[in-house]
């Protein structure tokens, strides 16, 4: 019996199919806890049809939704087939898309069939928070992961194309450029990029207009600046990042991102001096690890569901190491405890809302582990000292 349940807990196949399954249980669970519960659905499918009706996409509906939309115009080609089905249907597929290019993309890692089924098992409780809120992070994540896998598959057209698509929905996906210098054909990356984003920019405009496209994006580019500042108060759901912890901290939410940035892009950056470790797939890899922390740790626009791409991140780290020592595994309990589950049940309202909330403690572990990949970046001799099996 206990084989048997190890054999199923180790099989990547098993628990990519639990993920599915959830991602469709949360969907329909959200859908009926009613409108309120599915806001975030509601702003994607609006996203199409205020582009069909050319109607600004980036102010307040209030007979539609609360809150505003942020993501980009492209957007609305993606959600088109979701947003034209049933809700219950609609919701519960689009769940299922963005799992399903995560899991996809933890499954081209170049790690063993056990690692594999681990690493998902591992991200499972930040998944689940991140599909509750039915946004693109789940996604995303997995479009971060793909352009790396595909960049040292020499695959160089798929990964521009994952790469675009998080840039032109989310902006985010521009973080996918940090794996540029290990493109060995450059060149085709670049012109194959160049003609995509052409087609990405063009492509609404087959059903809305060439003015609205061109005036959407301008709005976009406003709307991130004023999102911005809105999310550099204390206290809020917001700024759940490293600039958050210490903008808390010290009780004052004037500090500026630049601040911190003038630190953390220097020491972010720092590795790529170590050329001579750019041959190696596990540097690349924990280059990408880096660079899924650095998102999330250094964006005011961080919240809770925002997570997965950290943690998978954290994972990336952890799964590359050949020896794991007690420190390793002490920090990724400490990052399963007070960042994957600090948003659950097993912490009490009170120090949720007092502490972790309050001075965005979640992203504590991810720093100190971003501190630590920085480190081993610098120091490290990849071949000798990481496994990728």
């Amino acid at each position: 019996m206990k084989e048997k349940f190890l054999k199923i807990l180790l099989n990547p196949k098993y628990i990519f199919g639990v993920y599915l399954i959830i991602s469709v249980v949360t969907a329909i669970s959200k859908y009926f806890r009613g409108d309120y519960a599915i806001n975030n659905y509601l702003i994607f499918k609006n996203v199409f049809f205020n582009t069909i009706h050319q109607k600004n996409l980036f102010i307040h509906y209030p007979d539609l939704y609360f809150d505003l939309n942020h993501y980009g115009i492209f957007f609305s080609a993606l959600i088109a087939p979701f947003a034209m089905m049933p809700d219950w249907l609609g919701i519960s597929l689009w769940n299922l898309a963005n799992t399903f290019i995560f899991v996809y993309a933890i499954y081209k890692l170049p790690f063993s069939d056990s690692k594999k089924a681990i690493f998902a098992l591992l991200c499972l409780q930040e998944y689940i928070t991140a599909a509750l809120s039915l946004q693109f992070n789940v996604a995303l994540t997995g479009l971060l992961l793909l352009s790396a896998t595909y960049i040292y598959e020499r695959k160089e057209v798929k990964s521009v194309i994952a790469i675009l698509i998080g840039i032109f929905v989310k902006i985010y996906g521009i973080v996918g450029l940090t794996q540029f210098f290990f493109i060995k054909n450059k060149i085709k990356f670049i012109l194959s990029g160049l003609a995509i984003a052409v087609v990405f920019f063009v492509l609404p405009m087959a059903y809305s207009s060439p003015q609205f496209v061109i005036q959407s994006y301008a709005d976009w580019f406003h709307s991130i600046v004023e999102k911005n500042s809105e999310n550099q108060v204390l206290g809020n759901m917001q700024d759940i990042s490293l600039m958050g912890f210490f903008r808390r901290i010290l009780g004052d939410a004037s500090i500026s991102n630049l601040v911190f940035l003038a630190v953390g892009l220097p020491l972010f950056a720092a590795p790529y001096i170590r050329i001579k470790q750019y041959k190696n797939y596990a540097f690349q890899l924990m280059i990408l690890a880096s660079t899924l922390l650095f998102l999330v740790l250094f964006s005011s626009s961080s919240e809770s569901p925002t997570y997965i791409i950290a943690v998978t991140g954290v994972m990336l780290w952890f799964f590359l190491q050949k020896e794991r020592t007690p420190f390793t595994v002490g920090l990724l309990v400490f990052v399963i405890i007070f960042t994957c589950f600090s948003s659950s049940d097993l912490f009490p309202k009170s120090v949720k809302n007092d502490y972790i909330i309050k001075y965005s403690l979640k992203a504590v572990p991810c720093i100190v582990v971003w501190l630590r990949v920085v480190y081993e970046l610098l120091t490290k001799d990849f071949e000798k000292n990481y496994s990728l099996n």
